[in-house]
């Protein structure tokens, strides 16, 4: 089971997506924003998002000893 931030990036992207293609949102906010879609979806599958880094935010449970 993925943690909240990740199902909340996919359920994003998939707002976005059906936005864009039902035309909703088009040209290039359009293109940015199913551009950014596709990062959400990517930093979910790899769970790593290269943002929460700068700034040392840890979504992961790590096992202390």
């Amino acid at each position: 089971m993925g943690s909240a931030d990740r199902i909340i990036r996919v359920i994003i992207a998939a707002i976005v997506c059906i936005l864009y293609f039902t035309g909703t949102i088009s040209g290039t906010l359009g293109i940015i924003l199913l551009v950014l879609a596709g990062v959400f979806v990517l930093t979910s599958v790899i769970n790593f998002c290269p943002l929460y880094a700068p700034f040392g935010i840890k979504t992961s449970k790590i096992k202390e000893k």
